[in-house]
This record gives C-alpha cells, sequence and structure tokens, in this order.
C-alpha cells in the first residue's frame, strides 16, 4: 500500500516514522501547504517524497493530519477518490467532522483520534514512537467500509496503539474533561501570570509544579482555536464544573475550612488511584 499524509507536523510527521515499520506500507508520501515544512520533512526522512494534492488522492490509504476545520474541507475535496481509498483523519475533534463527511465517500473515512501528542508542533517535533502503546478512539464505524475498517485497524495496530471505538459526540464530551479543559486551564494560567506587573520576578520563581502546568500552553493556538470552536459547548459544559470545583477551593479557604479543604484534595486523589 502507499501511504498518503496531508499535514507534516507532529502527528503527521510521526505517523510517517511510525509507518516505515508497517510491513504493508510500500511506499509514503506527504503534502502540506507549508513549503518550509516539506523541506524538512523530506529532509528528517518522514516520508519518502513530496507530492501534490493531485497524486496524494490516487494513495491507497490518506492520513489527515490537519487542523480540525482543515480537514473538514479536505473530505470535501476527496468526493473522487477511488471506492477501495481509505482516508484516516487524525483529529482531536469528531463530531463536526463526522456531520460533515460528503455522502458519496462516507464508507472511505475512518474517523479516529489518537490520544497522543506533546505541545511541540512541526516537522522536527515529529517522533517515531508517539503512537506505540497509546489509545486511539475509533467513531462511528458502522458507517465505514469493510475494507475501510480492515485496513484502519490493521494498521493502529501495526503500529502500536490500542483500539477504542466510541461515539462521535460521545468522544468529544469526553475529550472536552481530558484533553481540551486542560490546554484552556493552561492558557489561562499562563496569561494571569504575564498580566503581573512583576511577570519576571514570579517566572524567576517557577519551578516544577508551574511548568508542568503552562506546558501545554506552548501548543499551536491555531490548531487549538479550531479544536475549541468545533467543540464549543461540550468544552462550555467542562470549563462549568471546573469553575464550580475552583468555587469550592476558594470558599474552603475563605472559610478557614481546613478539614473540608483536605478532604476536597484527598477525594482528587483517587483519579490517580484509577488511573
Amino acid at each position: 500500500m502507499v501511504a498518503g499524509i496531508v499535514g507534516l507536523g507532529l502527528m503527521g510527521g510521526s505517523m510517517g516514522l511510525a509507518l516505515k515499520n508497517v510491513p504493508q506500507i510500500s511506499r509514503i508520501v506527504g503534502h502540506d501547504h507549508n513549503p518550509h515544512h516539506c523541506n524538512q520533512a523530506r529532509d528528517l526522512g518522514l516520508v519518502d517524497a513530496i507530492v501534490s494534492w493531485e497524486e496524494l488522492r490516487t494513495c491507497d490509504v490518506i492520513f489527515l493530519a490537519i487542523p480540525v476545520e482543515g480537514i473538514v474541507k479536505s473530505l470535501h475535496d476527496l468526493t473522487d477518490i477511488a471506492p477501495t481509498t481509505t482516508v484516516i483523519d487524525l483529529g482531536s475533534t469528531k463530531a463536526k467532522i463526522v456531520d460533515n463527511i460528503p455522502p458519496r465517500i462516507r464508507k472511505n473515512v475512518v474517523p479516529a483520534h489518537p490520544m497522543t501528542g506533546t505541545e511541540k508542533f512541526g516537522p522536527t517535533a515529529a517522533l517515531a514512537n508517539l503512537y506505540k502503546d497509546k489509545i486511539v478512539v475509533l467513531c462511528n464505524l458502522d458507517d465505514s467500509g469493510e475494507l475501510q475498517r480492515d485496513t484502519a485497524q490493521a494498521l493502529f495496530r501495526a503500529i502500536g496503539m490500542r483500539i477504542v471505538t466510541m461515539d462521535a459526540h460521545e468522544h468529544d464530551r469526553h475529550a472536552a474533561y481530558i484533553s481540551h479543559l486542560p490546554h484552556a486551564i493552561s492558557y489561562a494560567l499562563a496569561n494571569a501570570v504575564m498580566h503581573q506587573e512583576d511577570a519576571q520576578n514570579i517566572l524567576i520563581l517557577a519551578a516544577g509544579g508551574f511548568r508542568d502546568m503552562s506546558r501545554l500552553a506552548k501548543s499551536s493556538p491555531v490548531m487549538w482555536e479550531e479544536i475549541f470552536k468545533q467543540n464549543r459547548d461540550h468544552l462550555l459544559e467542562a470549563m462549568d464544573r471546573f469553575e464550580e470545583e475552583l468555587a469550592t477551593c476558594r470558599r474552603l479557604i475563605n472559610a478557614g475550612d481546613w478539614r473540608g479543604l483536605h478532604d476536597w484534595m484527598a477525594a482528587a486523589q483517587k483519579l490517580h488511584d484509577i488511573l
């Protein structure tokens, strides 16, 4: 099979590296609107060649590793692909993508969300083992063709991923809590510090806790703006729940209820028992 990758940043570039160890894949080609990314991806060996959009559409399997709004547009530019082509989108939201797949290619498409990534972006951020031992969520598989389902699952297993299936709307609600909300909080924390008059002095004292919490704020604003836009309602719901918990913390501290505060924090530790 010839694999084509649209978008040669962290996710797409890492997919290129991972697929190099898959026997079913004979060639890996890439396409990116950024010429600099194309040159970097080729020089780094993330893909075997850079191709035009027209040539990419002839690939046996096509990965869409671009911001989520771009995925929706790209699907409408792929309506003339062969019935045997498999298109796998790697977007972090799923409902809008699923709802906007053109009927002509609905069986071609396997909506997927690999639950992995880093705060870095661009071809130089690509990692050969980014996907290994991670979970990938495949959504609304009953709408995909049998060939496409089998192809996608075989490839994800071949690069070491564990497969979970889920409805797209259910996925987006869960992702709002465990992925999208943490990014929003990280951006908010970074801005809260930077808006202080003595921000530089504060940052001199920054230790592991602050660095861990603010790390996600290094993520691409272009990508996360589109994720927040597509998953707006679920993210706002998650923000409401978070604000309720923060208000509880504020109330306990304001009241000097240290026993209550201790119990509130102890309850939160149960999360990592589950993890």
